[in-house]
């Protein structure tokens, strides 16, 4: 092969090649100021339950000024509270099936209508495999379905925002895989849900060079996190769990909020196309 076989076209690059590097941002003084959300915009998918509650929490407790709030079925309860307890904030609330593209598009259109600007988007609304072994099903329902909230929704998320992001010539793209991006779990099985984080967590990373130029996109990989996801999971599975985590337990979804909040503030202008695991140690042994 030849040195100009082996070289990418110039459009396939950020830059041309002996272009001055681009310029250091503009930080604030304080290293917990880099950490505050003042001034910014985001979007949770899945964002009145579980994780992305904690999430949605967590951004405003950090200063964030406006959070759209996107999941698939109602939770009154709270978002009313977080409306309730921020009031300096604006929040509102999207009915969305992420497993389908028009209705993706149409609620990012109508957030970016609203807020004008969308500084961050976590796509991390999910869903887990209860179907038991792969080989044994019947049908292919349950495999899509996974796949389309897991995955395809996912995709649907980051090609809408991106083009926002793109026009915006900023913005922070954080997406949910799963330790199971990783390692494959055991007692359960569940190739689907495992297939769909692996697929998550190698998106990060190519947009993450797609887009080096105008945005960042990195994931966080939880491990087993206490949420209604695993409510269905008997009680001697868990403990299997937890016989396997150095850690001895499941995580509390508060203790993911660092990772997503580093990963959305300007704390983390430079890092692009990274995971961040927290899974008690899971993926270490």
């Amino acid at each position: 092969m030849t040195v100009e076989s082996a070289t990418a076209p110039k459009s396939m690059c950020n830059t041309d090649i002996g272009s001055l590097p681009a310029p250091f941002p503009e930080l604030a003084d304080s290293i917990l100021d880099m950490f505050r959300l003042n001034n910014k915009a985001a979007a949770i998918t899945g964002g009145a339950r579980g994780i992305g509650y904690a999430i949605s929490e967590a951004y405003l407790q950090a200063g964030l000024s406006k959070l759209a709030i996107i999941d698939y079925a109602p939770n009154d309860v709270a978002v009313n509270n977080l409306i309730e307890r921020f009031p300096k904030s604006q929040i509102i609330y999207l009915n969305c099936d992420v497993r389908k593209a028009d209705q993706v598009k149409e609620v990012i259109e109508k957030i970016h209508k609203e807020f004008e600007v969308i500084d961050i988007f976590v796509a991390n609304a999910g869903i887990a495999w209860t179907s038991g072994p792969m080989i044994d099903q019947e049908t292919d329902d349950d495999w899509h379905n996974v796949m389309n909230v897991d995955l395809n929704g996912v995709y649907y998320c980051a090609k809408n925002i991106g083009k926002i992001f793109r026009a915006q010539g900023k913005g922070s793209l954080v997406m949910t895989a799963s330790m199971s991006a990783h390692i494959v779990n055991v007692p359960q099985l569940q190739a689907a849900y495992n297939v769909a984080k692996a697929g998550v967590l190698h998106l990060g990373k190519s947009l993450a060079v797609e887009w080096a130029a105008f945005a960042r996109v990195n994931t966080v990989s939880p491990g087993y996190i206490a949420t209604e996801l695993s409510d269905f999971v008997p009680e001697e599975m868990k403990n299997s769990w937890y016989s396997l985590t150095p850690k001895g337990r499941q995580g509390s979804p508060r203790e993911l909020c660092g990772a997503y909040l580093y990963l959305a503030s300007d704390a983390a202008t430079y890092t692009t196309g990274t995971d961040v695991r927290v899974d008690g140690g899971y993926c270490s042994v």
